[in-house]
C-alpha cells in the first residue's frame, strides 16, 4: 500500500459523537474499533469520563459492537474496557496491523464490518488501512498530551495539510 494512501481517513469529523454511526450500520458495519487515549477518553486517563460511556452507548444503540483496541499497557487499557462493558485488544501494536487483525478475530466480524477510529494518523489512521478496514479520523478529544504524541502532531499537521484532511 503507498504510504500516503495509508495515512488518509477516509474521513475527519469533530468527535465520535458526529460520526453518523446510523449509517455505518446501514452500509453493513458491524464493529466499531476505537482507540482511547485522546478519542474516547483524556490521554493517559486510568478510567474512562462521562464522554466514554456516552459514545459506547450512541454506537452500540445503533447495532455496532465496540471493542477497544489500544497501544497501552494491558493492565491500564483492560480496565477502561471492563469499566466500559467492551472487549478489548492491548499492546496493539498500532501502526502495526496484528491488533486490528486481533481485534477483528475477537469481534467475529471481516475487514467490511469494521471501521477504526481515532485521533492519531501515524498509529490509528495507518493501522487500520493496512488492515483493510474502514478509517475514520476525530480530532484530539483533550489538549494535554504524553509527551511523545506532541512531537508526532507537527509531522501529522503537515501530513494532513498535503492531503487535505
Amino acid at each position: 500500500m503507498n504510504i500516503f494512501k495509508a495515512m488518509k481517513p477516509e474521513k475527519v469529523y469533530e468527535s465520535l459523537v458526529l460520526i453518523p454511526w446510523d449509517e455505518l450500520a446501514g452500509d453493513g458495519i458491524k464493529t466499531a474499533l476505537l482507540d482511547f487515549d485522546n478519542t474516547l477518553g483524556p490521554d493517559h486517563a486510568t478510567e474512562p469520563e462521562e464522554y466514554s460511556y456516552k459514545c459506547v452507548r450512541l454506537i452500540e444503540e445503533k447495532g455496532i459492537r465496540c471493542c477497544l483496541v489500544s497501544n497501552a499497557k494491558s493492565g491500564r487499557s483492560a480496565k477502561i474496557a471492563e469499566m466500559l462493558n467492551i472487549p478489548v485488544v492491548t499492546y496493539a501494536n498500532k501502526p502495526g496491523t496484528s491488533g486490528i487483525i486481533k481485534a477483528m478475530a475477537l469481534m467475529e466480524s471481516s475487514p467490511e464490518q469494521c471501521v477504526m477510529v481515532g485521533d492519531q494518523v501515524f498509529t490509528d489512521v495507518i493501522a487500520g488501512n493496512r488492515s483493510g478496514v474502514r478509517t475514520f479520523m476525530v480530532e484530539k478529544l483533550h489538549k494535554p498530551e504524553i509527551w511523545y504524541v506532541m512531537l508526532k502532531r507537527p509531522f501529522e499537521k503537515l501530513v494532513r495539510i498535503i492531503g487535505k484532511f
